[in-house]
């Protein structure tokens, strides 16, 4: 009777094993996929905030420029802080030009003392490009005003 119940557990163990067999290889397979998923997430991730901090340092010094294009004639007749339109643009759109930007990725607005520049360029992934998705829209702005005087 003992003898029935070990050759029993033996059967049953060794068709245990043969059920089985390659459940660990597509655990790894499985698993592979999850972490080439989650270091493409980490390295085009970082890529994308990267390109973003970029296009950010862009849009703000082309508004610094922008703000510093003044109207000389209207602020020693008059004193008037006064941002010269055409000037501010002619001078946003060279700073970004050179940056590399071309016309269509940029615009620049001047409205009562204020510039605002917007940026917007794309980001290439390394890692992801592999499964479709292959750039990251990036995009930026800022708002600059002249400041004069000591204060």
């Amino acid at each position: 009777m003992i003898a029935r119940w070990v050759a029993a557990i033996g059967a049953m163990r060794r068709r245990r094993r043969r059920g089985e067999r390659g459940s660990a290889a597509i655990f790894v397979l499985g698993m592979s996929i999850v972490l080439f998923v989650c270091a493409g997430l980490v390295v085009d991730g970082g890529l994308a905030i990267n390109a973003r901090m970029s296009v950010a340092d862009d849009a703000e010094q082309a508004s610094r420029v922008a703000a510093d294009s003044l109207d000389l004639e209207v602020l020693r007749a008059t004193g008037a802080v006064v941002i010269d339109d055409g000037l501010a643009q002619q001078r946003a759109s060279q700073y970004l030009g050179a940056r590399g930007y071309a016309p269509g990725q940029f615009t620049v607005a001047v409205d009562e003392g204020t510039v605002s520049v917007s940026v917007r360029d794309k980001s290439k992934t390394m890692i992801l490009g592999l499964v479709g998705i292959n750039e990251y829209d990036v995009r930026a702005g800022a708002v600059s005003v002249p400041r004069t005087g000591p204060n």
